[in-house]
């Protein structure tokens, strides 16, 4: 196997950061992170109509962030690799300090 180009990459990270771009697919993601779930679960835990949920999750699965497994009748979604939340807490921990130094600032 060969290892992608640097572009190659730049076009994947791309992708990933289009697919966790939105709020509601963030919540998504953090929800999975918690347990596994079926779109109706997701749909209740986190209030967001199911279709809307569906679309959400096509995008994430897509994008290589989500897996989808069928169990009986029902879907299964999870993460594929847990460190997205890691990355995801780590961007927070950024956008934080940048509020509180452009807080400093006005004060």
């Amino acid at each position: 196997m060969t290892l992608p180009t640097i572009e190659e990459l730049n076009l994947l990270h791309a992708t990933i950061c289009q697919a966790v771009g939105d709020p509601r697919r963030m919540q998504i993601l953090y929800a999975l992170h918690a347990q596994s779930r079926n779109v109706t679960a997701i749909s209740e835990c986190l209030d967001i109509p199911q279709p809307t949920v569906s679309r959400h999750l096509a995008v994430l699965k897509n994008s290589g962030l989500v897996t989808a497994e069928r169990d009986g009748r029902s879907v299964i979604y999870r993460l594929v690799d847990e460190r997205i939340i890691g990355v995801a807490d780590t961007m927070r921990d950024i956008l934080r300090d940048s509020l509180e130094r452009q807080s400093d600032i006005l004060e």
